[in-house]
């Protein structure tokens, strides 16, 4: 029996249970090996109504759109219509930040790397239409700008609006066109929609949330994000196996399975390659590439992304050195436990890959100099306040603000030590300890931001 075979028999037994053991109301799974794909399927869709999931249900995949992004991004460099390094004004000369000197000098490449600099998570309703994600970038002129550009990295998602952007301008199109045309149709995807109205003519998931971790997951208010963010990641759903088919295209120098040349082999391999570390934040690897998160673990490097929208989780994972990818997708519950227990299986056996643990407090790495996190940090989206106890603890409070005031209620959690200046909350949220890395000088000794994949700026003096 071959390792794929095995593997193929150890989820017929164990995915059931390990879905229903991590509260997940429904996921599916495909893994590929040895030029084949197995896929699986447990649990519901729906709560609500009882529809079961199937190897053909359509989950969607969130951020992991963002490589969908940058493909297309390299699909335009190929035929020499795009260079990485100009200033995005070269495309969009209307592009406007609060800080207009820095929006003249951030180039397509920072986008893509998540380098630019300005504050990402921009979500407005910006309608149905066509145009919306045109008009939510001419709504960024008043949105701050954290570091220089190329200075550091912070997740962007309105960063990733701006590119998607760039393409609809250099192909004339809606980004959803350019996605149907460009991605799905030449790599021959069956079960894929670009968004709700396209996602109603398969069987697809709902998201799951709960109230309080104790809850059980409900089936969540709405299915979709704005449109206005879909080349972000607010739409896209598909089966793991199609996700594995363009995981396949960049295993493969860009060819699709009929051996269509989707992307040049340079722009394959363009996007691998390291644009900038990260900070230690325990989940999102070492490095960004173009489009991809890069991880380097035992047996890889492994290269990736994760996706979550209203209530739903994916993840996908390609080891480019042996020809081995999963994907995972999932609508609610406790997902990345699962996620820890099928890709640590399955990458192990079959790549030799180690996947690491997810953070815990250590207390051989309690904090040496507590006064250099305390302090006031803020975003358009939430205030942290951290601060030191009598006794010398250090706890955060996060008060969410704008459009996640209605989302999220206002929480303080103990921080523990982790790794030198990433700390972890104690209390975690459904399971995870989230990592909080303390990064920069305010020039008095202090962290100049903390750090959880966005950079939150400290603002008391």
């Amino acid at each position: 029996m071959s390792k794929l075979s095995e593997i193929d028999a150890w989820l017929e037994k164990s995915f059931p249970a390990l879905v229903a053991e991590h509260q997940v109301p429904g996921a599916a799974v495909a893994v590929f090996a040895n030029g084949e794909v197995i896929d699986h399927a447990a649990g519901l869709l729906n709560t609500g109504t009882g529809v079961q999931s199937t190897v053909d249900s359509l989950f969607q995949v969130g951020s992991i759109t963002k490589v969908w992004t940058t493909t297309l991004a390299m699909q335009l460099v190929d035929e020499g219509k795009l260079d990485l390094d100009k200033p995005v004004r070269t495309y969009l000369p209307e592009f406007v930040l609060s800080d207009d000197a820095a929006a003249s000098r951030i180039t397509v490449r920072q986008l893509t790397c998540h380098t630019s600099g300005f504050e990402g998570d921009i979500f407005l309703d910006t309608g149905q239409g066509d145009d919306c994600v045109a008009k939510l970038v001419a709504e960024l002129a008043d949105v701050p700008q954290l570091f220089g550009p190329g200075e550091m990295f912070s997740y962007n998602n309105a960063g990733y609006c701006v590119l998607g952007r760039v393409i609809e301008v250099l192909r004339g199109k809606s980004y959803d066109e350019c996605l149907r045309d460009h991605l799905c149709t030449p790599l021959g995807l069956t079960h894929a929609a670009t968004g709700p109205y396209d996602a109603i003519r398969y069987r697809a998931a709902i998201g799951h949330v709960q109230a309080t971790p104790e809850d059980a997951p409900q089936p969540a208010p709405a299915w979709a994000l704005t449109r206005s963010n879909v080349p972000a990641g607010s739409h896209l759903a598909m089966r793991p196996r199609d996700l594995l088919t363009f995981a396949r295209m960049h295993l493969n120098d860009g060819r699709a399975d009929d051996g269509t040349q989707v992307l040049k082999p340079e722009s394959v391999h363009a996007m691998r390659e390291r644009q900038v570390e990260l900070p230690c934040l325990g989940l999102l690897g070492g490095a960004w590439g173009l489009g991809w998160m890069i991880f380097d673990w035992p047996g890889g490097p492994v290269i990736g992304h994760d996706g979550g929208t209203i209530g739903q989780s994916a993840f996908l994972r390609v080891v480019p050195g042996s020809d081995v990818a999963v994907a995972l997708l999932t609508n609610g519950g406790k997902p990345l436990h699962l996620y820890l227990d099928i890709f640590r299986k399955v990458l192990g056996d079959l790549a030799g890959v180690e996947v690491p643990s997810l953070p815990e407090p250590n207390a051989a790495e309690s904090p040496a100099d507590p006064s250099r996190y305390v302090g006031e940090y803020s975003s358009q989206v939430a205030d942290i306040v951290v601060s030191q106890d009598d006794d010398g603890g250090l706890w955060l409070e996060r008060t969410p603000k704008g459009i996640f005031a209605d989302l999220a209620k206002p929480e303080k959690n103990r921080l523990l030590g982790y790794k030198g200046d990433t700390l972890v909350a104690e209390n975690g949220t459904l399971g995870l300890h989230m990592p909080h890395a303390f990064v920069g000088d305010d020039g008095n000794g202090r962290a100049l931001y903390v750090h959880t994949g966005r950079a939150d700026r400290r603002v008391n003096r």
